[in-house]
C-alpha cells in the first residue's frame, strides 16, 4: 500500500541506519509459502542490508509451479549471493502428527492419513531440499531445519539430529502474523504489536507470501524493518555470529 511505503521512507530519513550502534539482535526467518510477494520482500531486505534465514520447501506457488522447481532457480541464486542462510522446511511441507514406534506420522495439511517415516526416510525428506538448492545455486543447506507449522515430535527431532539438522522454531514475540486473516488482524495492528513486543534475541517468522491473506503483509514489511532498526536492532542469520558477539570478540 502507498501509505506504508511513504511511512517507511519517512522513518528512514528520521532514523538513518547506524550499524555501529546496535543495541540488540533479531533473527528474521522466512518460510516459502505462496511466494507471491517474494521479489517485493527480497528488494526491501536488499535495500536495508538485512540478512535472513530462509527455510525452503517445495510448496505450490502462485505461478502454478513449486518453490524448488527450476523456474525459481534465479530467485534462490540471488538470495544465496546476498549471503542469506538456508535451512530445510521438508520437501513436501507435510505435518508431523505423532510417533508410531520407531516411525513418525507425516500427513498433508487438512488430511487425516498420510505416511510414516523412519529415520532414513526422514533424513531423505530433509536432504531432498538440499539436493534441489545445490542444483539451483551450487551451495547446500546450513545444518538447520524447521518443521511445517513448527510442529515436531520426539522422533522427528531425534531423526533430524541423527541426520545432522538442528530444529529452529521461533519466539512468541517473533510471530509476525502474516498468515493470519487480515480482516481480524490488519497489517497496521500486526506491525504495531511487533514493534512494541520484539526484544533482543527474538527469532521472527514470516513467509514469502500467504495465499489466503487478502491484505498482503509484504506491504508493511519495510515499515517493520525500519521500525526495528530505529529501535537499535541489527539483523543476523541464525548461522552467523551476532554483531554483539563480533564486537565483544574484538575487545
Amino acid at each position: 500500500m502507498r501509505w506504508a511505503r511513504v511511512l517507511a521512507a519517512l522513518l528512514v530519513l528520521a532514523f538513518p541506519a547506524r550499524a555501529e550502534t546496535c543495541r540488540g539482535t533479531v533473527h528474521l526467518t522466512i518460510d516459502t509459502g505462496w511466494m507471491d510477494r517474494a521479489e517485493q520482500i527480497a528488494e526491501v531486505m536488499r535495500r536495508h542490508g538485512v540478512k535472513a534465514t530462509l527455510f525452503l520447501a517445495d510448496e505450490r506457488t502462485w505461478r502454478g509451479d513449486t518453490a524448488l522447481s527450476d523456474s525459481w532457480a534465479g530467485f534462490w541464486r540471488a538470495r544465496a549471493a546476498e549471503g542469506h542462510a538456508f535451512g530445510s522446511h521438508t520437501l513436501r511441507h507435510w505435518y508431523f502428527r505423532g510417533d508410531v514406534g520407531e516411525r513418525v506420522r507425516y500427513v498433508p495439511w487438512g488430511a487425516r492419513e498420510g505416511t510414516t517415516l523412519d529415520a532414513a526416510e526422514m533424513c531423505a525428506e530433509l536432504r531432498a531440499v538440499e539436493d534441489r538448492l545445490r542444483a539451483m545455486t551450487g551451495r547446500g543447506l546450513d545444518p538447520i531445519w524447521r518443521a511445517p507449522g513448527g510442529r515436531t515430535t520426539p522422533n522427528a527431532l531425534r531423526f533430524a539430529e541423527q541426520c545432522g539438522f538442528r530444529h529452529i522454531g521461533w519466539t512468541a514475540n517473533g510471530f509476525l502474523g502474516d498468515e493470519l486473516p487480515s480482516d481480524r488482524y490488519p497489517n497496521r495492528a500486526l506491525v504495531a504489536q511487533s514493534l512494541r513486543a520484539i526484544r533482543d534475541g527474538e527469532v521472527l517468522v514470516m513467509h514469502w507470501g500467504i495465499r489466503s491473506r487478502e491484505e498482503k503483509y509484504a506491504d508493511v514489511f519495510e515499515e517493520l524493518i525500519v521500525g526495528l532498526k530505529a529501535r537499535g536492532f541489527c539483523f543476523a542469520t541464525l548461522t552467523e555470529p551476532t554483531p554483539r558477539l563480533v564486537a565483544e570478540a574484538r575487545r
